[in-house]
């Protein structure tokens, strides 16, 4: 089948980023603006493979998960659908299973300034996720700081720790040096397993500056299969094949859209009106 496009007009008009935006260095990305797999990617080290160069047994390891689940409008509290939690219970049972000391770190919402509210809080997935893993789960106050470091250190293998909602803290999304620092040390590991494959490519504190911090990152059971995934479908397609395009950030996704033109037969986009009035 001869693959023919038709190239949106005004893309240029959407401002996409520049290739140092969009993989920023030291973000561990393990995509280019291509979407080229790499032999890096390719032989990333797995949670198993962590397991076999680390013992697990009382160690902490600090696992950044994409826990940012919907929730009801009602309430601000009732999840209305568990599928992030689902996803990552693969990658926390093993934790736990190894006798790991268990510390997520995560993300919910998109906070501005305090007071959060409890919507934001992670204590709002606790009783969810602790269900699904079936182990309690102790939900800390605080991201960092030496009440965080002390609940830590107090852990008992197998036990699980949540951290407070890493974006609180202005640091995580700026990758400051020392909110990553401060990370590292609040949570006590020196292992790092990074299971949050909607997140990865951003160059946040909990994503690139805190594995500077660690002897060994993995990734995490989700996100293995998500490369693994991607890998397939970019590096050797077949034909027909058809993206769809989903988000509310434009500027992320004009250079996912022109890499993809020349990979794909059709190409759909899922956006909001403000997208889509860049184009007639």
């Amino acid at each position: 089948m001869r693959r023919t496009h038709h190239r949106l007009p005004s893309l240029a008009t959407a401002r996409a980023p520049s290739r140092a935006a969009l993989c920023p260095r030291g973000s561990g990305s393990a995509f280019s603006r291509g979407f080229r797999s790499t032999r890096a990617a390719q032989a990333k080290l797995g949670i198993e493979g962590l397991a076999s160069k680390a013992n697990l047994s009382g160690a902490h390891v600090l696992v950044r998960l994409d826990l940012n689940v919907p929730l009801s409008k009602e309430d601000g509290k009732t999840i209305t659908s568990d599928k992030r939690l689902r996803a990552v219970v693969p990658t926390l049972k093993f934790l736990t299973s190894q006798g790991a000391k268990t510390v997520i770190a995560t993300h919910i919402g998109r906070p501005k300034e305090p007071p959060f509210p409890d919507s934001m809080k992670t204590a709002v997935v606790e009783e969810r996720l602790a269900e699904l893993i079936d182990t309690d789960i102790q939900c800390l106050p605080e991201t960092v700081g030496e009440a965080t470091k002390a609940a830590t250190a107090s852990m008992r293998p197998g036990s699980v720790v949540l951290l407070e909602n890493l974006r609180f803290d202005k640091g995580e999304t700026k990758n400051t040096p020392e909110f990553a620092a401060a990370l590292a040390d609040a949570s006590n590991a020196k292992l790092y397993v990074n299971d949050a494959f909607g997140t990865a490519h951003r160059a946040h504190a909990s994503t690139a500056g805190v594995c500077s911090h660690m002897a060994l990152s993995a990734a995490g059971y989700l996100m293995e299969k998500e490369l693994q995934y991607l890998q397939g479908a970019v590096d050797s397609p077949v034909a027909p094949l058809a993206a769809v395009i989903g988000g509310a950030k434009v500027s992320s996704k004009v250079p996912v859209i022109e890499s993809l033109l020349d990979k794909c037969d059709c190409v759909m986009v899922y956006a909001p009106r403000h997208f889509l009035s860049h184009y007639p």
